[in-house]
C-alpha cells in the first residue's frame, strides 16, 4: 500500500503551505543525493518526498488527494501524481525549495546538474479524454485505447550538441552597473537535452522523431469521477537523443445512465408503481451496478418514501467501502379514469380509509432530504 503523502513529509492534513515546503526542505536536505552518495535508500526516500511535496504543494492537487486519497493520481497500472519524476524533474520544479544549502541547488550525482553532464529532456504530455459508463465505473475496468504519439525513429542517430557542448545550458556574462552577471538559459540548438540530430532516416522530423500508433491498456479504478485525470507514465511523446517520454494524461467522462442518477458515491432511482400495487403491496425489479435487483414494497407505502439499499452504490475511490442505493417510491395517479372507477373512488371519499392520517414514523420532505445526506 502507498505511503500517506502526510505521513511522508512528517506534517499533519491541516498543515498550512508553508508549513508543507519547511518540512519538505528538510526532508530533501537530509536525503539529498550529494549527503548520501550510493545510498540508494536515501535517493528513494529524496524521490518519495518530492513525489509528497509536488502534491502537497499545489492547493488543486492537495485538494483532490485529500477528497480522493492516491487513487485521483495513482490508479492501478501506471498512473502516478509524481512517481515517474527522476532528478531533472525534481531540480528543475523545486531546486529553488534548497536555497545555497547545496551551492544554489545544484548536485552533481544525477543529470549533470553542477557536473556538466548532459541534462534529460522530457517528452510533451498527450491527453485524451476517456468515456466510461456507471457500471465500468463501479466494478473498474481496463481499456485499450489508440494512441498516435511520437517516437524515435527506426535508425535515428544523435551527436553532442556543438553550441552547448552537450550541457544543455548555454552560460552568458554580461556587464552591469552591479558587476559581472552570469546566467544560464536552455540551449536554442538543442532544446536542452544536450545532443543534436546526426542521422535523420527517411519520414522522421527535425528532431528524429516520427508519429506512430499505439494500442495502450488503461487501468481504471473503480469509484472514479467525471473530470477527475489519471496519467500513465511514458506514454506520451518520446523526447530526442537521451531524453525521456512524456505521459498520457487522462480525463475521466462519465456517461450518463438511462434510470440511474449519481450523486457522490450513492445512486438514486425512481421507482414508480400505481395506486393499486401502493394499496396491496408488491415486487419490483430495479436496475443497479451489479446487475437487477427485487425490492419488495409493502401495502400501504406511501409516494415519497425512500428506500435505502445499503452496499449497492458505487465503491468509494479511497477504498472506504461503497455507496448506497436509494428507491424513490412515487405513487403513479391515473388522470383518465372510466365512469366505474370513478364511481367507486366518489365513493372512497368518506371512507375512513382512504382520509390522510400521518404517522410520526411517516416522515416530512425535508426529513427525507436530510436524511439522504446524513
Amino acid at each position: 500500500m502507498k505511503q500517506d503523502y502526510y505521513e511522508i513529509l512528517g506534517v499533519d492534513k491541516g498543515a498550512s503551505a508553508a508549513e508543507i515546503k519547511k518540512a519538505y526542505r528538510k526532508k530533501a536536505i537530509k536525503f539529498h543525493p550529494d549527503k548520501n552518495p550510493g545510498d540508494k535508500e536515501a535517493e528513494e526516500n529524496f524521490k518519495k518526498a518530492a513525489e509528497a511535496y509536488e502534491i502537497l504543494g499545489n492547493p488543486d492537487k492537495k485538494a483532490k488527494y485529500d477528497q480522493y486519497g492516491h487513487a485521483a493520481f495513482d490508479g492501478a497500472g501506471g498512473f502516478g501524481g509524481a512517481g515517474g519524476m527522476n532528478m531533472d524533474d525534481i531540480f528543475s520544479q523545486f531546486g529553488d525549495i534548497f536555497g545555497s544549502a547545496f551551492g544554489g541547488g545544484g548536485f552533481s550525482g544525477f543529470g549533470g546538474f553542477g557536473g556538466g553532464g548532459q541534462r534529460q529532456v522530457k517528452g510533451s504530455n498527450l491527453r485524451i479524454r476517456l468515456k466510461l459508463t456507471l457500471e465500468e465505473i463501479a466494478n473498474g475496468v481496463e481499456k485499450k485505447v489508440k494512441v498516435r504519439r511520437k517516437t524515435q525513429a527506426k535508425g535515428v542517430t544523435y551527436k553532442t550538441c556543438s553550441t552547448c557542448n552537450g550541457h544543455g545550458q548555454v552560460t552568458r556574462v554580461t556587464n552591469t552597473i552591479l558587476g559581472r552577471m552570469q546566467t544560464a538559459t536552455t540551449c536554442t540548438a538543442c532544446g536542452g537535452s544536450g545532443q543534436q540530430i546526426d542521422h535523420r532516416p527517411q519520414g522522421a522530423d527535425a528532431h528524429g522523431l516520427v508519429v506512430a500508433e499505439e494500442t495502450v491498456s488503461i487501468k481504471i479504478p473503480a469509484g472514479v469521477v467525471d473530470g477527475m485525470q489519471l496519467k500513465v507514465t511514458g506514454k506520451g511523446n518520446e523526447a530526442p537523443g537521451n531524453g525521456y517520454a512524456g505521459d498520457l494524461l487522462v480525463a475521466i467522462e462519465e456517461e450518463t445512465h438511462p434510470t440511474l442518477k449519481r450523486e457522490g458515491d450513492n445512486l438514486h432511482f425512481d421507482l414508480y408503481v400505481s395506486f393499486s400495487e401502493a394499496v396491496l403491496g408488491t415486487s419490483k425489479e430495479i436496475d443497479a451496478v451489479t446487475g437487477k435487483v427485487r425490492i419488495k414494497l409493502e401495502p400501504g407505502i406511501q409516494s415519497g418514501k425512500i428506500l435505502r439499499l445499503r452496499g449497492k452504490g458505487i465503491p468509494s475511490i479511497n477504498g472506504y467501502g461503497k455507496g448506497d442505493l436509494l428507491v424513490h417510491i412515487n405513487v403513479w395517479t391515473p388522470k383518465n379514469i372510466n365512469k366505474e372507477q370513478k364511481d367507486f373512488f366518489e365513493r372512497m371519499q368518506t371512507n375512513e380509509n382512504f382520509v390522510p392520517k400521518p404517522e410520526k414514523s411517516d416522515k416530512s420532505f425535508f426529513e427525507k432530504v436530510k436524511d439522504m445526506f446524513s
